[in-house]
């Protein structure tokens, strides 16, 4: 029998948690042993008492599937990831899942895929399910700004070689092998590198991370300021893991890991590392090409970009890229990038 936990990462998510705990009961977990793990982290709100009420419940005990709720005082994802797969999780493991605590899983069979694929493949160190927002899903009774979201959905989207942070696998040998710094803020794109790069010690190795059929739906952002917000986290988060890449690779090859380990327990390591690479000259904290990404990934994908509608999304694009750019380099200059949100 396989050997499975999954962490379920948490941060105030009172209003859906129950529906979420109660989506994985329904898994099919024919030759598993799975414990989830509600990792609920800085929570301010009802998340916890929901979740262990919800435990608590007679009629919610599943024959090979147990759930457990972790109270952790400190938020944030890195710092819960490293507690999670090096304190928490069993000795014993085969295989570590990682979930936010919002998304759906329309398909009962889902985890047991996720799995099936991780364990075919014994070059594979992580296994992605296809993220896919709920209004494309559903789309019904969408506003104008809900369709141009929807449209754009898979602009920049090559899910299968990146890590799809709101649901993947990784065997728990391989998983062990990493630590994450305190803070990140755009934690899924460091662990990809980590990944395909054996902790800055190879080339990029893009076999070393797949995806399949499995889908899991999860929640769009629905306003413009919403979306810009978001986006200027995403930013930032890649600009400061960019300064951490410089910095490990500022190392010899022995230390990297070992310097990965120290970061993962102090809590000044990441701010001290922002202050020795940012900002870089000519382009200050965020480097320029976050601006032109979108438009040069457009035009090696599609075709006859001078068609009206393909032309006002490129040009809109660049308009909502150029504005997040903006913010994140005022954000990051003020000093409230690295952690505003």
């Amino acid at each position: 029998m396989t050997r499975v936990d999954i962490g379920v990462f948490a941060h105030n998510e009172a209003g859906g948690i129950v529906k979420m705990l109660g989506g994985l009961m329904q898994q099919d977990t024919t030759g598993l042993d799975v414990r989830v793990l509600l990792l609920a982290n800085g929570c301010t709100d009802d998340t916890v008492i929901r979740a262990r009420s919800f435990v608590g419940l007679e009629e919610n005990q599943h024959p090979n599937l147990r759930i457990e709720v972790f109270e952790l005082i400190q938020a944030g994802k890195s710092r819960t990831w490293n507690t999670y797969v090096h304190e928490l999780s069993r000795p014993d493991l085969d295989v570590l899942i990682f979930s936010d605590a919002d998304i759906e899983l329309p398909e009962p069979d889902s985890l047991l895929r996720m799995i099936r694929g991780l364990s075919s493949n014994p070059n594979l160190h992580a296994f992605n399910s296809h993220p896919i927002k709920d209004i494309v899903y559903r789309p019904k009774n969408l506003s104008l700004i809900d369709k141009a979201l929807a449209s754009g959905s898979e602009t920049l989207n090559e899910w299968k070689t990146a890590i799809c942070g709101s649901l993947y696998a990784m065997p728990a040998v391989k998983a062990r092998l990493l630590h994450m710094p305190i803070g990140l803020a755009v934690e899924d794109g460091f662990l990809r590198a980590m990944i395909l790069t054996d902790a800055m010690s190879m080339e990029e190795d893009l076999s070393r991370i797949n995806g399949d059929d499995v889908f899991h739906i999860f929640a769009a952002e629905r306003s413009i300021r919403a979306l810009i917000r978001h986006q200027t986290r995403i930013v930032i988060g890649s600009a400061i893991n960019a300064a951490v890449f410089d910095e490990l690779r500022s190392l010899p090859v022995h230390q990297r890991r070992s310097a990965l380990q120290d970061a993962a327990r102090q809590e000044t390591w990441l701010a001290d590392v922002i202050r020795s690479h940012l900002p870089k000259w000519p382009f200050g904290w965020i480097p320029f090409h976050f601006v032109t990404k979108r438009s040069l990934f457009i035009s090696r994908r599609r075709r006859n970009l001078l068609r009206p509608r393909r032309l006002l999304f490129l040009l809109l694009g660049f308009g909502f890229d150029l504005v997040v750019y903006v913010n994140a380099q005022i954000k990051m200059a003020k000093g409230t990038g690295a952690g505003y949100w």
